[in-house]
């Protein structure tokens, strides 16, 4: 067991991406001869990031639209004769251009991807016609979704300005196509740039990127001020959703392993599907309402807690609590097992998230961008260093900071933080 264990992870570590600089930019790739490939260009475009509010949301809409090459309708005929998916992602730090497709069609989904960068047209009919609507579909998404809400509010309440600007558009935005021209010019950019590659040769994804990007305008990285985190309460008003509570608590600095094991130890979900675990939240929680864990690390701040949700606030209420005070009890101090227990649990997240695309692009392309190492042993190595006194010090510390909590639903009946324990 032992040995198979050994020759996977040799496996996988040979599989892992190498860093190379091509004209100026970081390319990456992973090849494990898979029959299908896909390339993400992944800029420093984030919401941290954006000129105006909204900008970023708009930038991510107004993707795979008329280029000096291929009009918007033109790109959607030739990826399907090709039978290939293009698709675009907003983080908060990162904008994501992603193509997949049949191995060996690589030339041509570069092209596509590179022409955004490169000679994106951000007509004012498209912008009207099209991105509009899709911004509008993205905040009506939001007032949907009482969960995504929440952590949208917490960011918000947390970090204020930066990591807390929003991933969406507001309601009411004065955001044009020039605007949006003007974001795009100063992120597309070398120093914001990388590409990375999924069943792809690194050489031949090079020799694309320096052919199609090779002339993108050279310049320092985008930077914003350093995250400092404040803490504090919200309370949304919303209908149509179950009742939700978000309760959590903010760090500043490089994320840490003790962090995700503390997230790892206070998630109740269970091993085995449809047991109850042997949580001390999921003992607590009433049938029908849900807790998560949330872990939530970006490259200056860490958002770690608990989403709540349930059909009463009475519910809500009651698992709060519980989830309120296994936060205290874990910042006192946890076992042996129990830690043990956390790491391998967290461990095996970290690894888990490795072996999916997108989650070795979203892994794989924060390192490239910061220049990190980017092996599979850098990434896992921080949880064999985890011990019961760095772990209990980093949750005191988290837990000792002001929280941030976030109510949304039937404001007049949920909970307030100080009702909790907070």
């Amino acid at each position: 067991m032992l040995a198979a264990r050994v020759s996977t992870a040799q496996r996988l570590a040979r599989s892992f991406a190498t860093v190379a600089d091509s004209a100026g930019l970081k390319v990456a790739a992973v090849d494990r001869n898979q029959p299908t490939s896909a390339v993400t260009i992944l800029v420093k475009a984030g919401s941290r990031f954006e000129s105006k509010p909204g900008v970023a949301n708009a930038l991510k809409n107004f993707a795979f639209k008329s280029t000096a090459k291929r009009s918007a309708l033109g790109t959607v005929r030739e990826s399907e004769l090709y039978g290939g998916v293009l698709s675009a992602s907003l983080g908060r730090e990162h904008l994501a251009l992603t193509a997949e497709f049949l191995r060996g069609d690589e030339q041509f989904f570069v092209d596509v991807l590179s022409s955004f960068l490169t000679s994106a047209k951000y007509t004012r009919h498209e912008f009207e016609e099209y991105v509009t609507p899709l911004i509008e579909s993205d905040a009506a998404s939001l007032a949907a979704d009482p969960a995504t809400y929440a952590l949208e509010v917490a960011h918000a309440v947390a970090f204020r300005s930066g990591l807390g600007a929003s991933l969406f558009g507001p309601s009411h935005s004065s955001i044009t196509a020039e605007d949006i021209k003007s974001y795009a010019k100063s992120a597309f950019t070398k120093g914001n740039i990388a590409v990375l590659g999924s069943g792809i040769d690194q050489s031949v994804l090079a020799q694309l990127v320096e052919k199609s990007l090779g002339s993108t305008p050279a310049s320092a990285a985008a930077s914003t001020s350093a995250s400092s985190y404040f803490g504090g309460e919200n309370r949304v008003e919303a209908h149509g959703g179950p009742q939700t509570v978000f309760i959590g608590f903010g760090a500043t600095g490089a994320p840490s392993a003790e962090l995700a094991a503390l997230a790892a130890h206070i998630s109740p979900q269970a091993s085995i599907k449809w047991s109850q675990g042997i949580s001390p939240i999921a003992s607590s929680v009433p049938h029908g309402t849900s807790v998560q864990s949330v872990y939530l690390p970006y490259s200056d701040a860490t958002l770690v807690g608990l989403l709540v949700q349930g059909a009463t606030s009475a519910d809500v209420k009651q698992a709060g609590k519980a989830a309120v005070e296994v936060l205290k009890k874990a910042a006192a101090g946890i076992s042996a097992e129990e830690l043990k227990k956390a790491v391998a649990k967290a461990k095996f997240s970290a690894a888990s998230a490795l072996e999916s695309r997108d989650g070795l692009m979203s892994v794989l392309g924060s390192q490239v961008l910061a220049g990190a190492p980017s092996t599979l042993e850098a990434s896992l190595a921080p949880f064999d260093k985890i011990s019961a006194s760095a772990f209990t010090k980093a949750a005191a510390a988290l837990v000792k900071g002001k929280p941030t909590y976030v109510a949304v639903g039937d404001v007049t009946s949920l909970p307030y933080a100080d009702e909790l324990g907070l």
